[in-house]
């Protein structure tokens, strides 16, 4: 279900790794990289009481509160690319490596032994990485990297770092107070706050022009993210973190108060696949696709003018056992209406492996749903 979602006119999703620009990122669906096996042992987020932040004056003295438990929490990352110079000496020319910084983001802490979640796109072809952290500076190593998920694991070389307190998107509700953390334009340390704009944002319209990672169940916010912002962290009114601020809704590139951040349940559930050394895996429905629209419906005598019409199906996979079959045009996932492929691939992205979806579909004019068990792309 590879296809790549179209890019949309007038508003534009930037992602927001900073030098003087926008990152640009490409990246390659249910692709995994790591760097050697760790321990799945590894305890993540504060051992802290999990107690609530309690204020009784006004919103700047919440904001205070909770700045102060979140802040250290959120690092500072340097991303530097290698080149080559030359040197001539007596009788004989040497190369040295160099490094050029080529962007920065934003990073948070997992343990406190030095696991950091980032988005995949800030970190994206680095050869050097560095983390500024508690008021110190370190060399970082990718530890894994989910770029369909544009999610990241890295390590520093550190113990008794102040790791974030977890907390959960499940029950976030629109207009919940929240507080965005991070780097914006390589500020390290800074602070904004805003609302829940909304849950749940799962669309293509979610889509950069520099990233074909799939955006689902996205946090909506007010509060300003900018350049710089990307792999920080969204908190609540307890300082737990329950977002990675990743994306934002701009027509300049710049915060106009529509920010994205990724879900922190699901998160969690690829930061903890990578640190244990495993592939992330994500829903998947068993088949191949290609766009129906008006223009492709009439071309073909199609009976319908607009979802994913199925070229392949494969074998034992759920949409194979649900008796999916090529030419089926599938128009419905749940509740989530189907007018292409780049639909179907969200709404599916939107489950878990094995859960159970109700699909619907066209087959030669006629109107059939079926119940399909989602596999896994790992």
């Amino acid at each position: 279900m590879n296809e790549k979602i179209p890019r949309k006119t007038g508003v534009k999703i930037f992602l927001l790794g900073f030098l003087g620009a926008v990152v640009a990122c490409a990246l390659a669906f249910g692709v995994y990289s790591a760097l050697g096996k760790n321990s799945s042992s590894v305890t993540l987020g504060s051992n802290g009481s999990g107690t609530n932040i309690t204020v009784t004056g006004d919103d700047a003295t919440l904001a205070e509160a909770v700045a102060q438990k979140a802040l250290p929490s959120v690092v500072n990352i340097n991303v530097y690319t290698a080149s080559q110079s030359q040197a001539q000496g007596f009788m004989r020319s040497s190369s040295t490596q160099e490094y050029t910084q080529s962007s920065l983001g934003s990073g948070v802490i997992l343990s406190d032994d030095g696991y950091i979640l980032t988005n995949y796109h800030v970190i994206e072809g680095a050869d050097k990485l560095q983390v500024v952290a508690s008021g110190g500076e370190y060399e970082a190593k990718v530890v894994g990297t989910d770029p369909s998920s544009d999610l990241a694991v890295i390590k520093i070389e550190a113990s008794g770092l102040p790791a974030v307190e977890i907390g959960s998107s499940s029950d976030l509700v629109t207009g919940e107070w929240v507080m965005a953390v991070g780097s914006p334009f390589g500020l390290e340390q800074s602070v904004s706050t805003g609302i829940v704009s909304a849950v749940s944002r799962s669309s293509s319209s979610l889509y950069s022009s520099e990233s074909e990672a799939i955006y689902t169940n996205m946090i909506q916010t007010d509060a300003a993210i900018n350049p710089g912002n990307s792999g920080g962290a969204l908190v609540d009114k307890n300082g737990k973190l329950i977002g990675i601020n990743t994306l934002i809704a701009s027509t300049s590139g710049s915060s106009s108060g529509v920010g994205f951040a990724i879900p922190v349940d699901y998160a969690m559930k690829i930061a903890e696949q990578i640190i244990a050394g495993q592939t992330p895996s994500h829903a998947q429905l068993g088949v191949s696709l290609t766009t129906v629209n008006s223009s492709v419906a009439a071309r073909y005598n199609l009976p319908v003018s607009e979802g994913a019409y199925v070229t392949r199906v494969t074998s034992n996979s759920g949409a194979s056992k649900a008796g999916i079959a090529e030419g089926d045009i599938i128009t419905k996932v749940g509740d989530s209406k189907v007018t292409s492929a780049s639909d179907l691939i969200i709404a599916v992205r939107s489950h878990n492996p094995g859960d159970t979806v109700s699909v619907t579909f066209n087959r030669s004019g006629s109107e059939q749903t079926v119940d399909v068990v989602l596999g896994t792309d790992s």
